[in-house]
């Protein structure tokens, strides 16, 4: 058999053209299975596979377009991407592990060391378009975090439907990032939800969350899940966020030494 050598040029036209199965909602391709319509719909360059590789490698953000997001994603993300060019919003970054996105200043003291092995909840699937697909922004003069939200096929309850718990996760996930960022380190301490109408698996829903005031310690956040035009909501919440305090503040020291003023 003799092999006829092609070169780059002809090489990258073929790989252009190559295209995945076209014979349901979704499409199986090399990255995984992604809904048709995608950003790049049944057609997946091979160049891309390996720059997907390559990232893995690395600190991979999240946060950032893949060939899994909609055009309802891509149109969202591209708004918010817009409304940051003046510095009222600005992307947050979203990595396998939360320590990593969480500003200096702002981590568990000591700061937790990274094990192998270990990912965010949220980034427990590498595929994209199966897991949580999401990106953060951030509003400081607001104190308010939006995330876009696209749900994938793992995230099933209800037949077609997504989990109330991985409703009640990106909600989580989202309130307590609106607390840290505007009011500094922080957890949970109640978190709130009702289940207004089901969030169908692959659509783009709006967690639109804001800081409702702070008293010492405590910060009430308040939240919702919301279509994209604003028609449908989905699911509303609160949240109760404690600052968590310095091991070198004054008052820690004081309830360390078991002095009065620790009450």
């Amino acid at each position: 058999m003799q092999v006829i050598p092609r070169s780059c040029g002809q090489l990258a036209k073929g790989l252009t053209r190559w295209k995945s199965p076209q014979c349901s909602p979704w499409v199986t391709t090399s990255v995984g299975l992604l809904p048709r319509g995608s950003m790049h719909p049944a057609c997946v360059p091979m160049w891309n596979v390996a720059a997907l590789f390559s990232q893995f490698q690395q600190a991979k953000d999240f946060g950032l377009p893949n060939s899994s997001w909609s055009r309802d994603m891509m149109a969202q993300y591209e708004k918010f991407v817009a409304m940051s060019k003046d510095g009222t919003w600005k992307r947050m970054p979203n990595h396998k592990h939360l320590i990593d996105d969480i500003p200096k200043q702002m981590r568990p003291e000591p700061a937790a060391k990274k094990r192998d092995g270990t990912r965010c909840f949220l980034r427990n699937v590498y595929t994209e378009g199966l897991g949580f697909e999401f990106v953060m922004f951030f509003s400081a003069s607001e104190k308010r975090v939006v995330s876009i939200f696209q749900p994938g096929l793992y995230l099933e309850g209800l037949t077609g439907y997504m989990h109330g718990g991985a409703i009640a996760t990106i909600l989580d996930n989202t309130l307590a990032a609106c607390s840290l960022l505007s009011t500094g380190r922080m957890i949970t301490a109640n978190l709130s939800i009702n289940y207004r109408s089901p969030v169908p698996l692959g659509s783009v829903v709006l967690v639109d969350t804001k800081v409702d005031r702070t008293e010492g310690r405590k910060t009430f956040v308040s939240g919702q899940v919301q279509s994209v035009d604003g028609q449908v909501l989905h699911v509303d919440a609160t949240a109760l966020c404690i600052k968590l305090e310095s091991k070198n503040s004054p008052q820690q020291q004081a309830r360390s030494s078991g002095s009065p003023e620790s009450t």
